[in-house]
């Protein structure tokens, strides 16, 4: 198995910023809130003695692996007669803390609650919004929530040098894929066991081989737990979750190989052993499928 590792371009939380200020900046300015400015800086006292106009701040002060979400299965991919095998992606989980900065207190808590509605309403970006996003593939998936502070707000504020000040804490969910796959060789379909016969003439051998294929159905997909039978031979086995099947101690010549799904469904195909293998599919179309092998020169 080789890792591979190409480490795609990921500006996944920058995308998120600008198209929450995108998103705010509209929304605000439907309701009469006009030249509403929308920062991402932390709400120190010399950040907020600078500002000059009504201001929105998002500031990102939590970002953490979601781990009630996480995905713990790896993706694998077939094609020509490899397999790449992809970690699954990183499910993170950012919180923003939100304040209203105006000059009244009354100003402040009409925009303040102005915002609130805007993000509880939006649980997934708009399409329009996610369209000029230069990563639109990763804002297509997150998801968002208004809900309570992971920490003590007095904390907070004592950390980022700021006095207290009300706030909503926004969170959103989004995924960073992983720039690592494994690609694994050509799969072996055959295996030979050679033996001699503890009753026959010295030097006779005799040959067993080990075979194997997949089952799929008429879409391509994989069946599970389908019976595979060589009826000449004697050998059976059953499919595994992603369709394949193994069967070992097969003698050598030609083989007939018989799969029975559990909704009944029937495939057939004939290979040669050595050098055969066997991928059926039942189903509509094709509802059985025949496959010859030939032996290798």
């Amino acid at each position: 198995m080789t890792l591979v590792v190409d480490v795609p371009l990921n500006t996944a939380i920058a995308d998120l910023d600008e198209a929450l200020r995108t998103l705010l900046r509209r929304e605000l300015e439907r309701h009469g809130f006009e030249g509403v400015d929308v920062a991402f800086d932390a709400p120190s006292k010399e950040w907020s003695g600078k500002l000059s106009s009504p201001t929105v701040d998002l500031f990102l002060y939590d970002l953490r692996e979601a781990v009630e979400r996480a995905v713990v299965s790896p993706t694998e991919a077939r094609g020509n007669g490899q397999a790449i095998v992809t970690p699954p992606p990183l499910r993170l989980e950012l919180t923003y803390a939100v304040t209203a900065w105006t000059r009244a207190v009354e100003d402040e808590h009409r925009l303040l609650s102005q915002v609130l509605a805007i993000l509880f309403s939006h649980r997934q970006l708009p399409d329009d919004i996610i369209a000029g996003a230069r990563d639109a593939t990763h804002l297509r998936e997150v998801d968002t929530s208004v809900g309570r502070p992971r920490e003590e707000k007095a904390d907070f504020w004592t950390s980022v040098g700021g006095e207290y000040k009300a706030s909503i804490d926004f969170v959103a969910h989004l995924s960073v894929e992983s720039g690592a796959t494994f690609v694994r060789g050509p799969q072996v379909r055959t295996q030979t066991l050679r033996s001699g016969l503890v009753d026959g003439p010295p030097g006779s051998m005799t040959e067993l081989h080990r075979i194997g294929g997949t089952v799929r159905d008429g879409a391509g997909t994989p069946v599970g737990d389908a019976w595979v039978v060589l009826p000449d031979s004697g050998r059976w086995t059953a499919t595994d979750r992603d369709g394949r099947f193994r069967l070992a101690r097969v003698p050598a010549g030609a083989q007939r190989v018989v799969v029975r799904t559990a909704g009944g469904e029937v495939a057939e195909a004939s290979i040669d052993v050595p050098g055969g293998q066997a991928d059926l599919v039942v189903g509509d179309r094709p509802r059985t499928a025949a496959k010859r092998a030939k032996r290798p020169d």
